[in-house]
């Protein structure tokens, strides 16, 4: 059940436990639970929405920032993904496998902001030996969903007297 949950709220964080419970056929009061518990276990970290921020005034960059460190000898990565992840620019941060250790995601007002930030906090690190920056410049679909949506299509025959 937690897994059924956990994909109707994927796809609508607002949906309450008794509209889940519907759709599982559940008592509503056993969803409630189940979900109070993977709050409290950290399954479930938080709740957000999605957001086409090109839709809306906010001006801001999107950047992908390919970074390679220097691995710790008693931590591994773990220490050096901390002091990345406490920077408020940070967004997210993933460990990778490949040419780059870790992925981050951040945002800015402009993409001077987002150079400050890597030339003054993030390749200040003394782990860190490269970086590779990569700026968003559209999103087309975003955790599953499309950003732009296509017009309707009346595709009904069309029949005439």
């Amino acid at each position: 059940m937690e897994k059924d949950i956990l994909d109707i709220l994927e796809k609508d964080s607002r949906a309450k436990a008794e509209d889940i419970a519907v759709m599982l056929g559940k008592p509503a009061a056993e969803v409630a639970a189940c979900i109070d518990k993977m709050e409290k276990e950290g399954v479930i970290c938080g709740y957000t929405i999605l957001t086409d921020w090109d839709k809306t005034e906010r001006e801001f960059v999107s950047a992908m920032i390919e970074v390679k460190v220097t691995r710790q000898r008693d931590s591994g990565y773990e220490e050096i993904a901390k002091r990345i992840y406490k920077f408020d620019e940070v967004k997210s941060i993933y460990l990778m496998s490949g040419a780059y250790d870790f992925m981050v995601l951040m945002e800015g007002k402009n993409i001077k902001e987002i150079s400050h930030f890597i030339s003054s906090k993030l390749s200040t690190l003394d782990s860190v030996t490269s970086t590779a920056t990569h700026f968003v410049l559209k999103k087309y679909k975003d955790y599953g969903i499309v950003m732009e949506k296509e017009p309707l299509v009346d595709e009904r025959m069309i029949i005439s007297p």
